[in-house]
């Protein structure tokens, strides 16, 4: 085999191993679709890892800050959708590049049971994911991971309140009141101490007399 037949085999070989699914690299649209797979696949990862409990409120908002980014996650030709240009196609492939670094890591934190580190990660893959679609989809309102944690905090705390309503958070009304019953209860020791006291001197005074 010539050598310049083993060049050629071996370049369609490394093409092949950075694109084996044989998609067109060329198409401007390709990440669009690309970006919404790979966040499916570490958002149903994370969902297998936290089912079997009680999910956190941490674990819930980055699952349903996911949610928010995929929801209605729009077809390469719907009429909102644009064709990024040269500069745009550019970030998109920079938001790709550190979404896939993420995603490394991601994998080795699965491995190691590391669910804190899983709940962080899978935020920063959506936010990367959320970048590349607001390029593509420019008028449609995407949320926040900061909204999304205000609204499920909220919905968090309640459950837990309707699990334990021993653990509920004070308010301030029922602060104030266990205030005012503890400085009763204190003054009600202080009288019984007071009487005791008289009590006591009176006895004295009695058996001095005597």
């Amino acid at each position: 085999m010539s050598d310049e037949v083993m060049q050629d085999n071996m370049q369609h070989t490394m093409q092949d191993n950075k694109n084996p699914w044989n998609a067109d690299l060329t198409d401007p649209m390709l990440r669009l679709r690309l970006a919404s797979e790979r966040l499916s696949i570490v958002r149903y990862v994370f969902l297998v890892q936290v089912e079997d409990g009680i999910a956190s409120a941490d674990e819930r908002a980055s699952l349903e800050y996911a949610d928010a980014v995929l929801i209605g996650w729009p077809e390469t030709d719907a009429s909102d959708v644009i064709t990024p240009d040269a500069a745009q196609l550019d970030d998109i492939d920079e938001q790709m590049r550190v979404m896939e670094q993420h995603i490394a890591k991601f994998s080795a934190m699965e491995r190691d049971h590391d669910i804190v580190g899983m709940t962080d990660t899978l935020i920063r893959v959506t936010e990367r994911v959320a970048g590349i679609r607001s390029i593509y989809q420019p008028d449609f309102p995407l949320p926040t991971f900061a909204e999304i944690r205000r609204v499920v905090q909220d919905e968090w705390d309640e459950d837990m309140d309707k699990i334990d309503p021993d653990n509920a958070s004070p308010t301030a009304d029922s602060i104030e009141q266990e205030t005012a019953d503890a400085d009763k209860e204190q003054q009600a020791e202080k009288q019984a101490e007071k009487q005791a006291e008289q009590q006591a001197d009176g006895a004295q005074k009695s058996g001095a007399s005597a």
